[in-house]
């Protein structure tokens, strides 16, 4: 699998010379199966110069679209992404096992008026809905995907719930994706930290939320989010063995995000830990 990122960003889109580096585009993931499949996770503000980028690729296309959740950040480039216009291209919508209808709605509402100057009938794209595998505990594969063993989901602990995901390859390598997932609040459809830890146990790539620091989190419990040593330590636990930091603060400079990366650094070797950790950066391509 291939993994790029085109936003990693949380709570809003954030331009300007303190983001340059680690980026500001609003979340937004490219994942390239083994079998040649393009699946995005989120159409946050960064799926705009994704969609540029598959725009210039030949031929029709068959799409995935996984979307956590409806929060405004993870929606908010959707009616930028060029594909969706283009009647070549087939874009599978899934939200989980629950959220098909809802999230589908979620993408129209916002392109209705006062919202937008142009509604969702503009866009020629083949738009399917849902999800095809039919488990019941892990959640479904996308109709987009082959192999139900490619694809499960994981309810998040967030306000108004989502959806984490695990995409296993055709080599059996493993890449787990769980943004706003607050780790030590349980919201009445989210999981336990155990459940958590064996999602990821033995992934090979780990994208956690890492919104907070301990101090920040004290103030801000019950938000939906993580702080940067939940990250780390369910990481270490679950055995992964590469964890990026996500869903950064909009209040987060680029050096303050250095200072946050050292400190895990050094949490990693006082547990005596091998776990790779690094902050997820807009442009990041990374093999798994």
């Amino acid at each position: 699998m291939k993994v790029t990122i085109w936003g990693s960003r949380g709570s809003i889109t954030t331009p300007g010379v303190e983001t340059v580096r680690y980026g500001g585009e609003s979340t937004c993931f490219e994942v390239i199966t083994d079998d040649n499949e393009t699946i995005i996770i989120d159409a946050g503000s960064g799926i705009r110069k994704l969609g540029n980028k598959i725009l210039h690729e030949p031929g029709d296309r068959n799409i995935t679209l996984l979307l956590t959740h409806s929060h405004w950040d993870h929606l908010v480039g959707f009616p930028f992404f060029k594909p969706a216009f283009v009647s070549r291209f087939t874009i599978n919508v899934c939200g989980g096992p629950d959220a098909q209808d809802s999230v589908f709605r979620s993408l129209q509402h916002q392109m209705e008026p006062p919202y937008f100057p142009v509604d969702m009938d503009a866009m020629k794209a083949t738009f399917v809905r849902g999800c095809r595998c039919g488990k019941e505990a892990c959640g479904r594969t996308p109709a987009g995907i082959n192999g139900a063993h490619q694809c499960e989901s994981i309810p998040l602990n967030h306000p108004n719930g989502g959806f984490g995901f695990k995409f296993t390859g055709n080599t059996g390598k493993i890449f787990v994706l769980l943004t706003d997932n607050e780790l030590q609040y349980n919201y009445e459809n989210g999981r336990s930290r155990d459940e958590y830890a064996k999602f990821c146990e033995g992934a090979d790539l780990l994208f956690h939320d890492a919104q907070y620091s301990d101090e920040e989190y004290a103030k801000k419990k019950g938000w939906g989010h993580s702080t940067f040593s939940d990250a780390v330590d369910l990481a270490i636990d679950a055995g992964v063995r590469r964890l990026g930091l996500l869903h950064h603060d909009p209040e987060r400079s680029d050096n303050e995000l250095d200072q946050y990366l050292e400190w895990c650094k050094e949490h990693i070797r006082k547990r005596k830990s091998s776990l790779e950790c690094f902050i997820c950066t807009e442009g990041m391509n990374i093999e798994v």
